[in-house]
């Protein structure tokens, strides 16, 4: 059962969930700046440089997270976000990496300016 937040257990992982939050060019950029930095580095999500509105940045992290590519946690009045790396790879082993690889072409994975 996913926990007050949207996070999903790994069992509640649902690929089309995933590749849905992953057909949108700038969700797509935001996880592939998390997976570009050391696994486990977590971002405030108004780092990653989006063309959003606030209320639209909101939908876009919540696509996200419930479809179990991020985890999100409150620290004062911002949000840190950080890549399930190791979730992703226990539930669709490889999809991510592959996904990102295919896309690189296109968008050029930059580290999060922090």
């Amino acid at each position: 059962m996913a926990d007050a937040d949207g996070h999903p257990d790994l069992e509640e992982f649902d690929l089309s969930a995933v590749l849905a939050a992953l057909a949108d060019d700038n969700r797509r950029s935001v996880i592939a700046q998390l997976y570009a930095e050391p696994d486990g580095t977590e971002q405030f999500c108004s780092v990653f440089g989006m063309p959003w509105a606030p209320s639209t940045r909101t939908h876009h992290f919540r696509v996200l997270r419930k479809a179990g590519l991020i985890w999100q946690r409150d620290v004062g009045n911002g949000r840190m976000t950080k890549l399930r790396r190791e979730d992703m790879e226990r539930v669709f082993p490889g999809l991510l990496g592959a996904i990102l690889d295919a896309d690189r072409g296109r968008h050029p994975a930059q580290p999060a300016t922090r």
